[in-house]
């Protein structure tokens, strides 16, 4: 299971994509996301997604290993696409039985939505694969610097995804030694229909929550012994360098919206 779960994982190898800086990334990904959002077509989809399989191939990231994010929100991406099939109306009825119907815009929708979701989590899962949590941490806390004006406590912010990052993989490896142990007692956790196995994964998550709240209690218990302080003012120990590849990986996000409009208003 945790080898499933790539969100929150770094893999330090050497790329174009590594050596950006981290700020360049996060906001190279927030406008691509909303870019996302205009799409409303299949070509759209089919250029966002030919673009994100470049960035996958210049981080040196396999095709295989970037689809294995997908896996966690595989019953969510089938939960949403039949959602809309169901509720959104619209095109040709294509089966009515009783109260169900079946419209080919539900179906269209659906698909889009799927492929929205899938193209966000793609990019995000890239951005994270190829930025180490404290580079990303420093990134988020540089960007939203001028939020400490309005009192809003950015540095607390930083500190919170930072450290949820880091318990992603920590949680993932807690609940796959936990999997064993169960099996080890003769539980059947892998097999039987869909309601048998939430019924087997409800015993998992109370040693696992148990988990989690020993392992935050013992984190603050560390940050308070070696006296943290999250009112003091703090400065960073690797200093991040804005460089001009970072200026022209942000300057490219303006010939593919204008590519991605001209496909759209296209028809295609």
């Amino acid at each position: 299971m945790k080898n499933k779960l790539i969100i929150g994982r770094y893999l330090p190898t050497q790329s174009v994509v590594h050596h950006l800086d981290p700020r360049a990334k996060l906001i190279f990904v927030f406008f691509f996301i909303i870019l996302i959002f205009f799409c409303h077509s299949f070509g759209t989809y089919a250029w966002l997604f030919v673009l994100i399989l470049i960035f996958m191939k210049l981080a040196k990231i396999p095709f295989g290993f970037l689809m294995k994010g997908l896996t966690p929100i595989f019953f969510f991406l089938i939960f949403t696409f039949i959602m809309h099939i169901l509720f959104t109306s619209g095109g040709e009825v294509l089966l009515h039985f009783g109260f169900i119907t079946i419209e080919s815009n539900g179906i269209i929708e659906g698909i889009y939505i799927s492929l929205r979701l899938i193209l966000i989590v793609m990019i995000a899962t890239i951005m994270t694969l190829t930025t180490s949590p404290i580079d990303l941490t420093d990134a988020f806390e540089r960007l939203f610097a001028p939020l400490k004006v309005v009192k809003v406590p950015v540095h607390q912010l930083s500190m919170m995804m930072s450290i949820s990052l880091r318990f992603i993989p920590t949680l993932m490896d807690e609940l796959e030694k936990i999997i064993l142990a169960q099996k080890s007692r003769g539980s059947e956790i892998s097999s039987g229909s869909l309601m048998t196995r939430i019924k087997a994964f409800i015993p998992l998550m109370i040693p696992l929550f148990i988990s989690a709240f020993q392992r935050a209690e013992e984190l603050a218990i560390a940050m308070e012994v070696r006296g943290y302080d999250m009112n003091v003012k703090r400065t960073s120990y690797r200093l991040l360098q804005w460089k001009l590849k970072d200026t022209i990986t942000i300057t490219l996000l303006l010939p593919i919206g204008i590519l991605l409009f001209i496909i759209k208003f296209s028809g295609v």
